[in-house]
């Protein structure tokens, strides 16, 4: 990433979001091991229902691929989400005495329902690059916040568990390449398109602190 690429524009226009997203009580918690566990469970559960609808979000951003890689690519990548889904979140549910039916049962909250309509909406409505810039906040702040947890890990041995998955050299390598497909299209951009790329970045970047804030304070519907 150097000042001239177009993932460097995204993320200058993210930078705050994502200092202010470092220091949440719900990051600094997992790292000290003093996040309630309800707040964690909260967040596995909305998790869930997220991975559902990021995995219908990847498939749109395939679809509107040109490049038969990167059709390929978010393909996977959707399928990965749900394999996230059913296999760590499964093994994390148990941890937490949860179950698939209390998944269901809990529904999606008000931030998760929130998060997911404006991705699909992107996706399904938008340009290529318009997606992609919409589904790369989830990729990349997950890389960096997993890299910073991943220094000092954690006291809470599911806590360090779930970091683990995130910090991981493999992690690195998927955002990597859809960083690199990122300044591949941001290079063709005309001003406006790429300014409608840079706020759907900039929105969902937000919508990743609502998340952990949410989970943090187990928010509910209000109505």
């Amino acid at each position: 990433m150097t000042p001239s690429t177009f993932s460097q524009q995204l993320w200058d226009a993210a930078e705050p979001i994502y200092d202010a997203i470092l220091v949440h009580p719900f990051i600094t918690g997992l790292a000290d091991g003093t996040l309630p566990r309800e707040s964690f469970a909260y967040f596995i559960v909305q998790d869930s229902h997220y991975l559902r609808d990021y995995s219908r979000a990847l498939a749109l951003t395939a679809a509107r691929a040109h490049d038969e890689d990167e059709v390929a690519m978010f393909a996977d990548h959707a399928a990965n989400a749900i394999a996230v889904e059913r296999g760590l979140h499964a093994e994390l549910l148990g941890d937490l005495e949860l179950t698939s039916t209390d998944v269901d049962a809990a529904g999606s909250g008000p931030v998760t329902t929130a998060y997911m309509s404006y991705l699909t909406a992107v996706c399904a409505t938008g340009s290529y690059p318009e997606a992609v810039a919409t589904v790369l906040p989830c990729y990349w702040i997950y890389r960096q916040v997993g890299h910073v947890l991943e220094a000092g890990s954690s006291p809470d041995p599911l806590y360090a568990r779930w970091i683990a998955t995130y910090g991981s050299a493999e992690v690195d390598a998927i955002v990597d390449r859809v960083l690199s497909v990122t300044d591949r299209i941001g290079s063709d951009l005309g001003a406006a398109e790429r300014e409608r790329c840079v706020r759907h970045f900039r929105t969902t970047a937000r919508y990743e602190w609502m998340f952990w804030d949410a989970a943090y304070q187990r928010l509910p519907w209000p109505i």
